[in-house]
């Protein structure tokens, strides 16, 4: 699994449009563990538990963030870059949160429903099925890489809006922090408000601004005692580095290396330039640059891995081992990091590797069992290792994550013919029949998939 899991260049191998591109969430231990610590705090206050929130990182440059029925925030990799302090970016992440405590979605309709579902899919995941010889698996990859294409943004009432600012003070002074931030974010955007809804942001066409709003905001913020609070240097530092590796993969290479020229040699520039240099398959010198910010900070976690995948991408599995394994060692309870390792492992072969990236995948599928692409990982691993049945129900499960109910049904019946009854895995490959069969949605589902075939 690639770095972020964005396999955005990969599947320009294929003949996606752009708009795939921009579409679909991606999975990154690095992003995600910064969005935790500004998050979960903040969830906490709130009343509610980090563990039921559910964060996904949108890759989108349009600035939005939006929160769903079921305890879902979406933050489009455009507001982490628009935000111009980690403050701004807590702001927002607490307004949402106000929008989700304060009972808002409940009172909206459910047409974004399928929004949450936790497709934990990225985008290069179809590119290694389909290489790996599952074309079914890769097609159903690629194509839920629309899924955010279609997506209908609840649009809240200035009632929710002034109320989910008014708990967003509150939760950020209930953590020590300061509010400043997301009203100097709101007073940089104020012009916004007079602006057509096709020529706003989404983020405002969703969530409208106006100067009572951002006065009565002020009021709330400037009243609390942390308000000089100010990020530190280190937080400031962390997300610069975010921004670097986000424009890193999701920009182009000429756009990276004008916004860090060579002259700029902070680490920041340097990983971002590493970055567009994997992109753009200059290995040797990607590996060189990612070297010098290992010699920098060897240490990180983040750098060992990218050293790892470029390694990996190339071929060279077994020398990725080595970094994969520095990564997880550094960051031991990251399971996209540990899904990494366990990659390179079965792609090494052998015994004992098997033996040892069951034990990442394992670790991986208990903190995330939804997780599709550490199902297809465990598949081929049981597969290459001989045992035929057990890599049938690991495709059925990955199938199941990934709502391909029809191919999950087919391949637990395989499943349950080949393991032997009573088993505990026969008895989930049971499981997974009982389910599809009991649940109407899916059965519509089945049957409407069925009738859209050839031939129907």
């Amino acid at each position: 699994m690639r770095v972020l899991n964005f396999f955005f260049l990969l599947l320009a191998l294929w003949t996606f449009a752009t708009a795939a591109f921009t579409q679909g969430t991606i999975r990154d231990a690095e992003i995600e563990g910064v969005m935790r610590k500004y998050s979960d705090p903040i969830f906490l206050a709130a009343g509610l538990t980090p563990a039921n929130v559910n964060i996904y990182i949108v890759a989108d440059p349009t600035m939005n963030a939006f929160v769903t029925r079921g305890q879902n925030m979406f933050l489009h990799t455009g507001i982490i870059l628009q935000a111009d302090s980690p403050n701004e970016l807590k702001g927002v992440i607490a307004h949402e949160t106000g929008h989700m405590s304060g009972g808002h979605l409940a009172r909206q309709s459910d047409a974004m429903k399928k929004a949450s579902r936790p497709m934990l899919l990225t985008m290069g995941l179809g590119v290694l099925a389909i290489a790996a010889g599952e074309p079914q698996a890769g097609a159903a990859l690629f194509s839920s890489a629309r899924q955010f294409g279609t997506l209908t943004f609840f649009t809240h009432s200035r009632i929710q809006e002034a109320s989910s600012d008014q708990a967003a003070a509150k939760f950020l002074e209930a953590t020590g922090q300061s509010g400043v931030g997301l009203l100097k974010f709101y007073e940089r955007f104020s012009f916004q408000e007079i602006m057509s809804g096709a020529k706003r942001y989404p983020y405002f066409r969703t969530h409208p601004l106006s100067s009572a709003r951002i006065d009565s905001l002020a009021s709330k913020i400037y009243a609390s005692p942390f308000a000089d609070e100010l990020d530190s240097d280190a937080e400031i530092f962390e997300l610069q580095m975010l921004k670097a590796k986000i424009r890193g993969f999701l920009t182009s290479t000429q756009q990276v290396f004008s916004a860090y020229p060579d002259t700029d040699q902070s680490l920041p520039a340097k990983y971002a330039r590493a970055i567009a240099h994997y992109q753009a398959a200059s290995t040797k010198i990607a590996l060189k640059e990612i070297n010098e910010l290992i010699e920098v900070q060897p240490e990180n976690p983040y750098f060992n891995e990218l050293y790892g995948q470029v390694l990996f991408e190339s071929g060279q599995a077994e020398q990725a081992i080595k970094y994969h394994s520095k990564a997880v060692k550094l960051a031991p309870n990251e399971p996209l990091l540990q899904l990494n390792l366990a990659q390179a492992l079965i792609a090494a072969g052998g015994d004992e590797r098997m033996t040892e990236a069951r034990k990442y995948l394992d670790f991986v599928l208990q903190r995330e069992p939804g997780n599709s692409f550490a199902w297809y990982q465990m598949s081929v691993m049981h597969e290459r290792s001989g045992e035929l049945g057990l890599a049938k129900l690991a495709t059925a499960e990955q199938a199941y994550a990934m709502h391909d109910y029809g191919r999950a049904r087919g391949f637990a019946m395989r499943a349950k013919q080949d393991l032997s009854p009573g088993t505990p895995q026969w008895r989930r490959a049971n499981d997974i029949l009982l389910v599809i069969a009991a649940d109407p949605q899916i059965q519509k589902f089945l049957r409407r998939s069925k009738n859209k075939s050839p031939g129907h």
